[in-house]
C-alpha cells in the first residue's frame, strides 16, 4: 500500500490540505455500496483486508479477547495484533468511534471462538454429539425453515398431547413468534 517517491515532498500545508480533501471525500459516501465502489478503485483486495482486518482487531481487542484467540479467528501476526493494540493505547480515536457505530454481524466462526470460551454449554454439547440429538436438531430446523401454514399445523398437534415434552418446551416460542398477534398458547394445560 505505501509507495513512497525520491522526488521532492510536498510541503506540510500541502500535505495536509490533501488530507483534508481525502477526509472530506470519504465523508461524501453515503452508503455501503459506494464506500466498497470507492474503496475498490482506491485499494488492491489485499490492502482492503488489510485494512478491514485492522478495525476488527481493534473490535476484538476493544471486547476484551486474547491476541491468540484474535491471531487464530483473523489469520494476522502477533506483531499485527500488537501494532494496532498500540495505536488503541496512544490513541486509538478513530479506531474506537467507527467501532462503537459499525453494527457487526456475528460469523459463525466468531461465535464458535465465544462459544468456547463458556465452561460448556449444551450447544457444544450438541455440536460434539449430534448422533444424540438429531430428532431436536431436526424438530428445530423444521420449525425455523416452515411457513405460516406448516407451523400452524404443528402447533395444533403439538397442542394435543397430555404431556409436553422438553423438546416441545423449546419449539414452542419458535412456532409462538409467527402468531403473537393471534391465539396465544393454552398455558393452563401443561
Amino acid at each position: 500500500m505505501a509507495k513512497f517517491s525520491r522526488f521532492s515532498k510536498l510541503s506540510p500545508a500541502e500535505q495536509e490540505a490533501l488530507l483534508v480533501g481525502f477526509c472530506k471525500a470519504l465523508v461524501e459516501l453515503k452508503t455501503a455500496e459506494e464506500a466498497a465502489h470507492f474503496l475498490k478503485d482506491l485499494l488492491s483486495r489485499q490492502e482492503a483486508e488489510m485494512l478491514a482486518k485492522r478495525i476488527e482487531i481493534a473490535r476484538l481487542l476493544i471486547k476484551g479477547l486474547k491476541y491468540e484467540d484474535i491471531q487464530k479467528l483473523l489469520k494476522v501476526s502477533h506483531g499485527t495484533v500488537a501494532r494496532v493494540s498500540q495505536w488503541l493505547a496512544t490513541s486509538g480515536q478513530g479506531y474506537r468511534l467507527v467501532v462503537s457505530r459499525v453494527k457487526v454481524e456475528k460469523t459463525e466462526k466468531q461465535s464458535f471462538v465465544e462459544e468456547l470460551d463458556k465452561p460448556i454449554s449444551w450447544k457444544q454439547i450438541k455440536r460434539r454429539y449430534p448422533t444424540y440429538f438429531w430428532p431436536e436438531i431436526i424438530l428445530e430446523e423444521f420449525v425455523k425453515n416452515a411457513k405460516k401454514q406448516q407451523k400452524e399445523r404443528m402447533r395444533r398437534i403439538l397442542e394435543q398431547f397430555d404431556e409436553k415434552s422438553e423438546v416441545f418446551e423449546r419449539l414452542k416460542p419458535l412456532l409462538a413468534t409467527e402468531y403473537k398477534s393471534k391465539k396465544k398458547f393454552n398455558t393452563t394445560k401443561y
